[in-house]
């Protein structure tokens, strides 16, 4: 971009910046700002964004050298727009158009060793700019008539966006020791721009793994998603497992790492095969549980792993104590407890299925019973199989990926004629009961699940007619009237 090619400095000329200035609020801000005798800046990654030509959510920052809450209500009164106060924070946000604009006073921060929390007190721009996490978040844009639109850089973040380096403005040992979150959210715009974090910053990060447990769970896991919805999710996992990191917030992933050697037999390393099948999955979705099905597809590899002499490593039923894993782990991470969670479950248990059925012939009532038991989910169960291919033999991996289109088809056809995806039984137990004689009770569930066996494996379409009449005929065999 032109601005690389502008003499970096403390200060750069307006004129570089004021086409990131469009918004008419900005022209309001600066209006404010004079009639106040108060200096206002956008910062952070509104700044940000702009220079790199990224889309910004519509969140806007603004630092007041003052009162943030009362500029606010000035500019509130001038808009009439209603303004919302933090007190307990010290912000005030209100909306305009499309913009959510977040007002706070400049000000400085020190730390206790026990808390992430700041004690906070009145600042100036340089005070507030040294307190900010990154270098590429310190900068900001005067919105003050006298030099509306310069840049002020003092860490130089336009240099390292342009060398895309993640740094720290301060210390990195202090500023990750202050707030240990900051550690996670390092790596998350490492994964997010596709930057990389400078070497101090990773020593530092490494040496402070420790302190990332007076962080909540529920802060530590909001990063660690936006880590897995960024375009390669890897770039994080990986900077996450070297730093330690991730040896101490999801130990189980970390467990994935190594191989094992016996009588000169080893196996892949799941970790990176997981991070190669996240990627994978990555390239072709933007959908979270997908992506933490991922992730979670061979959990269960290191407590299943056996080595026999004649096969060499198993992992045997991986997939159904993988599955049972989820709650806990789900639980653990303070990941949601609902749907999204036995959505991941489903796909763990079921991912090897497809797999199976690829390398084999693909029977009618095999792809019934996937069918069956993915339901609507079975377009993400083929994707993350689809994914999960990460052999680097090009005729094995273009096989199977020949017989994974085999399958879709098959499965495709399949439905269309029996119609299988989230069945729902065509003769119902209150049927059975009414035509027997019945009260709630064991033969009820024996013909249910004869009805439904027959139709899995074929021997009866699936309509009412042909289960009506294959239930009468289950309840003669049962002695029932």
């Amino acid at each position: 971009m032109c601005i690389f090619a502008a003499v970096y400095d403390l200060v750069m000329p307006s004129t570089a910046m004021k086409e990131f200035l469009q918004y008419p609020i900005f022209s309001v801000l600066s209006d404010i700002a004079e009639a106040t005798h108060m200096e206002c800046y956008v910062v952070g990654g509104y700044v940000r964004d702009k220079i790199m030509g990224r889309d910004f959510k519509n969140d806007i920052d603004i630092v007041v050298i003052g009162s943030g809450i009362d500029f606010a209500k000035q500019v509130g009164n001038r808009l009439g727009t209603k303004v919302n106060v933090y007190k307990n924070f010290g912000t005030a946000m209100l909306n305009h158009g499309s913009l959510q604009i977040e007002f706070v006073g400049a000000r400085k921060e020190s730390y206790r060793a026990d808390s992430r929390k700041p004690i906070v007190e009145n600042g100036n721009l340089q005070e507030d700019q040294n307190r900010r996490d990154f270098t590429i978040n310190a900068m900001a844009l005067s919105l003050n008539k006298h030099d509306f639109g310069q840049l002020l850089d003092p860490f130089n973040g336009l240099i390292d966006i342009e060398q895309r380096i993640i740094r720290t403005p301060l210390n990195p040992e202090e500023t990750f020791s202050d707030d240990p979150l900051r550690m996670m959210r390092a790596i998350r715009f490492a994964s997010q721009l596709n930057f990389k974090i400078d070497t101090p910053a990773i020593h530092a990060i490494s040496n402070n793994t420790g302190r990332i447990a007076i962080i909540s769970k529920e802060r530590i896991i909001d990063e660690l998603n936006k880590i897995i919805l960024a375009n390669k999710p890897s770039i994080g996992f990986k900077y996450l497992f070297d730093t330690g990191l991730l040896h101490c917030i999801f130990p189980a992933m970390a467990n994935l790492h190594g191989v094992e050697i016996i009588e000169g037999k080893g196996h892949k390393d799941n970790f990176y095969h997981t991070l190669e099948v996240l990627d994978n999955v990555a390239e072709q979705s933007d959908d979270l549980w997908l992506r933490w099905a991922a992730i979670l597809h061979d959990i269960a590899k290191p407590a299943t792993k056996r080595f026999d002499k004649r096969h060499g490593w198993t992992f045997h039923g991986h997939e159904d104590k993988g599955a049972r894993m989820v709650p806990k782990l789900f639980a653990d991470l303070r990941l949601p407890l609902n749907d999204r969670m036995k959505f991941v479950q489903k796909l763990v248990l079921l991912h090897l299925r497809p797999i199976v059925l690829a390398q084999d012939i693909v029977t009618d009532s095999a792809v019934r019973r996937l069918l069956f038991e993915a339901g609507d989910d079975i377009d993400s169960l083929m994707m993350l199989c689809h994914a999960d291919v990460t052999t680097k033999n090009e005729y094995k991996k273009k096989k199977y990926r020949q017989n994974f289109e085999l399958v879709k088809q098959k499965l495709k056809d399949v439905e269309e004629r029996d119609q299988i995806r989230n069945w729902q039984p065509p003769v119902s137990g209150e049927d059975i009961m009414s035509a027997f004689g019945l009260k709630p009770g064991r033969e009820v569930g024996v013909i249910k699940n004869a009805i439904r066996e027959a139709i899995l494996e074929g021997d009866i379409p699936n309509s009412r007619e042909k289960a009506y009449r294959f239930m009468l005929e289950k309840g003669k065999e049962l002695g029932l009237k």
